[in-house]
């Protein structure tokens, strides 16, 4: 009886087993997923150029630096108007997306880096101001306050550098500061702050500091108001 039992339990399972395959098999709407670490890398390369190209309904690059831009320029207007008497005042401006935009450059390389692509770059000179950054630049100089640019852009790129910027709109300026050979373990808060305290040091006071990484403005001395631009396109620690 028992025996008798155990072979009807397990026909019976079997029964619903072979029910439940035949279910799998006729529903082709099932989809199983993997678990991704991470978003899908080429919807977010696309998502960065339609963000870039200010397509709708999908963020807008050049409104968000303009606003960053405005609100740096308001800042300045408002700072040199209550500057004491013979207060040096300096603006510190960061290169690459932050003056000068290197767009094409990045599209053209996937938003990779690569080190004989980006050299061959620089050396063209063709890289265009960022607009926004621009009219900061003008407003700064119009209103007396001297325009430091700290780059970390190699000092081998110096002569380059120099002639890009000037050929973009940026013509005149108290410094440009370069990288030049340093020690492996020296980051780049670490550098473009020992810079910043050349210029305080100099006897400027650092009203505005500008840069697209956090890696621009972080460390001492700080500017009274450091602002961040957009940029989502890379990452520099």
């Amino acid at each position: 009886m028992r025996r008798a039992r155990r072979l009807f339990l397990f026909l019976l399972s079997v029964s619903f087993f072979s029910v439940g395959l035949a279910g799998q098999s006729v529903s082709s709407n099932r989809l199983l997923l993997s678990q991704e670490p991470a978003p899908n890398l080429g919807k977010l390369k696309a998502r960065l150029i339609a963000y870039h190209d200010c397509e709708p309904h999908r963020g807008c690059y050049e409104t968000d630096l303009n606003r960053q831009s405005h609100l740096a320029i308001s800042f300045l207007r408002r700072r040199v108007a209550h500057a004491s008497a013979g207060e040096k005042l300096a603006l510190v401006l960061d290169i690459d997306e932050t003056a000068l935009s290197n767009w094409d450059e990045e599209k053209q390389d996937d938003f990779g880096y690569i080190p004989r692509d980006w050299t061959d770059w620089v050396d063209r000179k063709q890289a265009p101001a960022i607009a926004g950054t621009l009219r900061l630049y003008n407003e700064a100089l119009k209103r007396g306050v001297s325009v430091f640019f700290i780059t970390g852009r190699s000092a081998t790129q110096a002569d380059v550098t120099s002639e890009n910027l000037q050929a973009a709109g940026y013509d005149r300026w108290a410094g440009l500061a370069l990288r030049g050979p340093h020690p492996a373990t020296q980051s780049v808060a670490e550098y473009k702050s020992g810079e910043r305290k050349k210029i305080v040091e100099a006897g400027y006071r650092i009203i505005l500091n500008v840069g697209d990484q956090m890696s621009d403005l972080e460390g001492n001395p700080r500017a009274e108001l450091s602002v961040k631009l957009p940029n989502p396109f890379y990452y520099v620690p």
